[in-house]
């Protein structure tokens, strides 16, 4: 379905809202991933037993009750994924995909090899972004301050929030945190990306990953 660049603004405006309202289950997989933490579930605490019912408001004189409730009944039933080039399925594929490859991307050892660097997110990653990550973690100025600190670094990811969306591709603002420890001691560091996956229904990729402030003024 093509829509204007209108009427995408109008949806992209729409499904950013409904999205913040669904929650973490929708776009908060769990990861399995053999160095990071492991996600703790979410919860929400049933209303308070025995709590009483607000009571509606009195209808205007002459106006039916029925008709005081329609509008509120009908609105529960919008289906926002017809407007969308995704489905909810699709959607929750790819922000899996999103945090797995953050996670793998912010864990490595000195002790491994750009291959085997790269190997963890095959299947994650385009063939075009799986090279420009091999040259960069194969960099001689970066490979040899891995070595020499005896870099192990461990890391996890969480999804921000949706930036944007085209009929083949899904921007994330992905916070992305790491546990490193060197022969000097451990540190924890965080920092926010933007990361693009490209696919349809619930194949996808990722196929860019950027600071989330470049571009952005």
């Amino acid at each position: 379905m093509d829509l204007s660049p209108g009427q995408l603004k109008a949806v992209f405006v729409v499904v950013v809202v409904v999205l913040a309202s669904l929650g973490y289950w929708l776009i908060w997989p769990k990861v399995d991933h053999p160095h990071a933490a492991p996600q703790a579930a979410v919860s929400q605490s049933p209303p308070a037993s025995g709590s009483a019912p607000a009571s509606a408001p009195a209808s205007a004189p002459g106006t039916p009750a029925s008709q005081a409730t329609a509008s509120p009944a009908a609105s529960g039933n919008v289906n926002i994924y017809s407007w969308l080039p995704f489905t909810q399925q699709g959607l929750a594929a790819a922000a899996a995909v999103t945090v797995k490859f953050l996670s793998e991307y912010n864990t490595y050892s000195y002790t491994e090899s750009a291959d085997a660097y790269v190997a963890s997110m095959n299947g994650l990653i385009t063939p075009q972004l799986a090279t420009t990550l091999r040259d960069s973690y194969a960099s001689p100025g970066v490979a040899k301050l891995r070595v020499d600190q005896k870099q192990v670094a461990t890391g996890t990811a969480a999804i921000d929030s949706l930036r944007a969306f085209g009929p083949s591709s899904l921007t994330f603002v992905v916070t992305g945190t790491q546990h490193l420890v060197t022969s000097g001691g451990t540190s924890n560091g965080s920092a926010q990306y933007a990361i693009t996956v490209t696919g349809s229904g619930t194949s996808w990729q990722v196929d860019n990953i950027e600071l989330s402030t470049v571009g952005q003024s």
